[in-house]
């Protein structure tokens, strides 16, 4: 066994005096879309829902004589530095961007139990690490890296220890996703090659892939907040050591509102709450069906800090990636009849989610802002002829974010 592994192992059962292992579940569902042996690491079932309580357990044990913790992050890292500043009896000050959600704020500072005090500034994570760390050479106290810090990784690397414990061997293939890189750089390096490993990042943070394809971290132009447990613009410089060899094929980058379907899928079906970073290994699935068939894959569902109150966004955008949502400009004329001739292109399946006058003072037309549900793959294509036929002028603005932003 390697030093490495050695290490990850002593931390795991370290952690056993504050928590259990988190279940590893082989599901049904999936093994049988995929043709596969597909378990779920269940890391939303940590006490503070992600997998990044491992990583500050691990590193804060290490300090015993350290007072004061500072740390940047968008969610989950927070609330593991929080969770161990209670049980540690220490202060933490945690920078979080103003863009978090309010759920994972509110659990921070429930986990911290009077212990935490939480800055909001940054639009960007990128912006809040900055700022956490130039309060931490201000203030003193010990800046404690989210995945640039080697006690980290380590900590993160327990997950490895306890998959291979549970399934009494290590799986073919490991399914991970990737913000900063801390986690699956530490899961790598605990599995060497014994298993097959698959990174997976969100379209609007894929810092890794761009790592890979400019031969060294750089820093993305802009980051889509949405997956923001993954949401990182550039990759860790200790975790880009382990992953810097990955080829690309072992790479699968997705879109925002396609890992949607499996955060529905999973809630609907499963009955598992998963935030969107949580939902990036099990909608890979889809990518890797040919390379899966007849193997073990354990995809990690790396966090379960989901506020319900973005569900209604979720499952829109679950719509429109599958093609049953649309939002329409639609240029109606001004007199009689015309609306009811609109109504009567409408499909069987087709409902109107949303009808709204954009401007009602022209004297010959008026443009609506309609936005229109199916249940029916195609119904658009079908919709769209008839509107053509009628003679009614239309634009299709559902894939237009600017523009969307805001009339949407």
């Amino acid at each position: 066994m390697t030093d490495f592994a050695s290490s990850a192992r002593a931390a795991t059962q370290a952690m056993r005096d504050v928590f259990p292992p988190t279940p590893l579940q082989r599901n049904a569902l999936l093994s049988d879309r995929f043709e596969a042996d597909i378990w779920l690491k269940r890391e939303d079932l940590s006490p503070v829902r992600s997998y990044k309580l491992r990583g500050a357990f691990n590193a804060m044990r290490k300090l015993p004589d350290q007072k004061l913790f500072v740390c940047a992050s968008a969610g989950n890292h927070a609330q593991g530095v929080a969770y161990m500043c209670a049980q540690l009896g220490v202060r933490g000050v945690i920078f979080m961007p103003v863009t978090t959600p309010q759920q994972k704020i509110q659990k921070t500072t429930m986990f911290g139990a009077g212990q935490v005090e939480v800055h909001l500034i940054g639009d960007y994570f990128d912006n809040t690490l900055a700022a956490a760390q130039g309060w931490c050479a201000e203030n003193g106290g010990h800046f404690l890296s989210p995945f640039d810090d080697p006690d980290v990784v380590e900590g993160q690397a327990s997950i490895a220890v306890e998959i291979e414990d549970q399934m009494g061997h290590a799986p073919d293939m490991v399914v991970l996703p990737v913000g900063g890189g801390g986690m699956s750089s530490g899961v790598t390096r605990f599995f060497g090659d014994r298993s097959e490993m698959i990174y997976v990042e969100p379209a609007g943070g894929a810092c890794l892939n761009a790592a890979l394809r400019a031969g060294g971290p750089v820093s993305l132009e802009k980051v889509d907040n949405f997956v923001d447990g993954a949401a990182v613009g550039r990759i860790g410089a200790l975790p880009w050591q382990v992953l810097r060899r990955t080829p690309l094929m072992d790479m699968v980058v997705l879109p925002e509102d396609r890992i949607c379907r499996t955060m529905i899928e999973m809630l609907n079906v499963e009955g598992i709450v998963l935030e969107p970073a949580g939902a990036l290994a099990i909608e890979a699935l889809d990518d890797l069906r040919d390379r899966i068939k007849g193997r073990s894959v354990v995809c990690l569902s790396s966090g379960g800090n989901f506020d319900f109150e973005r569900l209604p966004e979720v499952k829109e955008r679950a719509q429109r990636y599958a093609g049953l949502k649309k939002y329409f400009l639609l240029r109606l004329p001004q007199r009689p009849g015309a609306l009811r001739e609109f109504l009567g292109c409408l499909g069987p399946h087709d409902d109107i989610a949303r009808f709204e006058y954009l401007k009602k003072s022209a004297r010959n037309f008026g443009t609506v802002l309609i936005g229109l549900e199916t249940t029916e793959q195609g119904s658009f294509d079908a919709l769209y002829a008839r509107l053509d036929a009628a003679g009614f002028s239309y634009v299709d603005i559902t894939n237009d974010e600017m523009l969307a932003q805001f009339v949407i």
